[in-house]
């Protein structure tokens, strides 16, 4: 229906259609009758100042529905609005001022009834809103905050990329270093048998020649100078002979060693197959016989380890446990053995013997028992390995590297801790602590063996050098007094012939006047003597300039 228009006295009037009112606030008018609806738009009824008084009780009712939405407001606006359609047929026998006051009443109470619950909802809702509102700009800062926070999460990121990339190529670098490093040891080990052979081969031929050659002068020398200088170059010769023979000696030892270090190497590769190969057999006996002595497990462990360090030949180089004792604020530190690295350096290793849940996860008769455990095994090997990196004995022991190694006396044991805990090994590692059993330690046991062996040889070589170079200096010293007997004998020819001269010219022309002149000499005459024209011949091979020197402050001090 139409809104109502202005009134004939020109005041304008501000109500919506009758039927737009209801449909808003959802209440239908349908027992209205046709009649009064009729009589309130088409004049009849009130007079013009009543309707519109009733005009504005309508407009009432609208803003009091606009704010509501519950159904039974709606009903009670309903029944509000029929009352009111009632109340106007028997208000029109009334006066307009009397009717005007009342309607006014009511529609202000109508109002405020249904107007106020409509504004507490508003109330309510903008709260909410504006909790929201507060919520989201709180939650826009957080994330501004978190923004920031971005470009340095970036260069984080950047960096430990960067980081991992440089630890990847220093790996490549060890990698590389490190297989250049064993073929250059391999390359070592090569030249260092080729320029033994040549050593041998060279000091065996120069000794040969040399003494050939020697004896060969000497005896030409010896036999034209006498017994006298038979004898005394015979008291030269003798330190010579001691020095040949002590080398000969050291080259014979050196010899013999080395092929007992490859045979030993070749005794103990076979002793670890038997070994391994017995090692399942073992295995039963073993846990039958500590079973019921759990006491005996660390003693048994030990006897273990030394059982493993005589067969790799380190029996000599270990110092076992009551001989190192060191005192730290949590106490007395000591360990099980040390073990001596040339270069004055120590290995620190500790034996654990772990066999509790070995021993119940063997007696197991279930999957899930056994499971447990093992578990149980491998947490008391995790735990002595923990005990072991918090006792640190790289920071009491100056001399030994930053780690610990753990024996476990059975690489069954060893095994069983890692199949149960695959980071049990990693975890260790990380406590500077390094879980070997006898088929991991038995290298490492071989190579410090082989190590001592080659500082062996490097210090026989040592000595071997310091033979020969005594040996030369010795020779060196022998030339020089096989060169003043060659000059005492040419001297000593040199004045026989002129001993001879002069006795020819000077004595003998004298004496043999007397046979001119008849004078009886008995039987006796005298013959002539032959000069000697002989010369001793010099030594051809030169010695070194050192020797000389050396050989020089020899003659020096005997001639002093």
């Amino acid at each position: 229906m139409r809104a109502i228009s202005p009134g004939s006295s020109g005041r304008p009037s501000a109500v919506r259609s009758v039927t737009a009112i209801p449909a808003k606030a959802g209440v239908r008018f349908s027992s209205f009758s046709h009649d009064r609806w009729t009589a309130f738009r088409g004049g009849g009824g009130p007079s013009c100042p009543c309707r519109e008084l009733w005009a504005v009780l309508l407009q009432s009712f609208q803003l009091c529905s606009r704010y509501t939405t519950d159904p039974r407001a709606g009903a009670r606006a309903h029944v509000t609005v029929r009352l009111w359609c009632d109340l106007w047929e028997i208000c029109v026998g009334f006066e307009l001022l009397i009717t005007g006051a009342v309607a006014l009443l009511l529609g202000l109470a109508l109002g405020w009834f249904f107007g106020g619950r409509g504004a507490a909802d508003l109330r309510a809702e903008r709260d909410r809103r504006e909790a929201d509102f507060k919520a989201a700009i709180t939650d826009l800062a957080a994330a501004e905050e978190r923004a920031k926070e971005v470009p340095g999460l970036r260069e984080d990121i950047e960096s430990l990329r960067d980081e991992r990339d440089a630890a990847r190529t220093e790996l490549t670098t060890l990698k590389a270093q490190a297989g250049a490093f064993e073929e250059r040891l391999a390359e070592f080990k090569g030249a260092r048998e080729v320029m033994a052979g040549q050593f041998r081969e060279l000091a065996g031929q120069m000794l040969g020649e040399a003494q050939k050659s020697f004896l060969e002068r000497a005896e030409e020398r010896f036999t034209q100078s006498g017994e006298k200088n038979e004898a005394k170059l015979k008291s030269l010769l003798q330190p010579v002979e001691a020095t040949l023979k002590r080398y000969e000696e050291g080259l014979n030892r050196v010899e013999k060693e080395r092929n007992d270090s490859y045979g030993q190497l070749r005794e103990a590769v076979a002793a670890v197959q038997a070994s391994m190969a017995e090692t399942r057999g073992e295995t039963a006996k073993l846990v039958n016989a500590l079973r019921a002595a759990p006491k005996t497990r660390g003693r048994w462990g030990e006897q273990q380890f030394r059982n493993l360090i005589e067969l790799a030949g380190l029996d000599g180089h270990v110092d076992f446990q009551p001989e190192v004792s060191v005192s730290t604020e949590d106490g007395n530190l000591r360990p099980d053995f040390i073990i001596r690295l040339p270069g004055d350096q120590q290995l620190i290793v500790d034996v654990k013997c772990a066999l509790e849940g070995y021993l119940q996860a063997a007696e197991a008769t279930s999957a899930e028992a056994r499971e447990a455990a093992m578990l149980a095994h491998a947490r008391a090997v995790r735990n002595h390995a923990d005990q072991l990196g918090r006792k640190a004995y790289w920071s009491q022991f100056e001399k030994a590297p930053d780690f610990v190694i753990m024996y476990i006396p059975g690489d069954n044991f060893l095994s069983a801790a890692l199949e149960a805990d695959m980071e049990l090994w990693e975890r260790a590692a990380r406590n500077r602590v390094i879980i070997a059993g006898p088929s991991a330690f038995l290298p490492l046991a071989r190579t410090v063996a082989a190590m001592w062996r080659q500082q062996k040889l490097t210090e026989d070589a040592q000595e071997v050098g310091r033979l020969g170079k005594e040996m030369y200096e010795r020779l060196a010293t022998a030339q020089k007094h096989l060169s003043r007997v060659g000059g005492g004998l040419n001297s000593a020819v040199d004045n026989y012939n002129k001993f001879v001269a002069s006795f020819e010219g000077r004595v003998l022309v004298s004496a043999r006047r007397f046979e001119a002149l008849n004078v009886d000499t008995g039987a006796a005459k005298l013959e002539s003597v032959d000069p000697v024209d002989v010369v001793a011949r010099a030594p051809q091979a030169e010695l070194l300039t050192s020797g000389e020197a050396g050989s020089a402050e020899v003659d020096e001090t005997e001639s002093g």
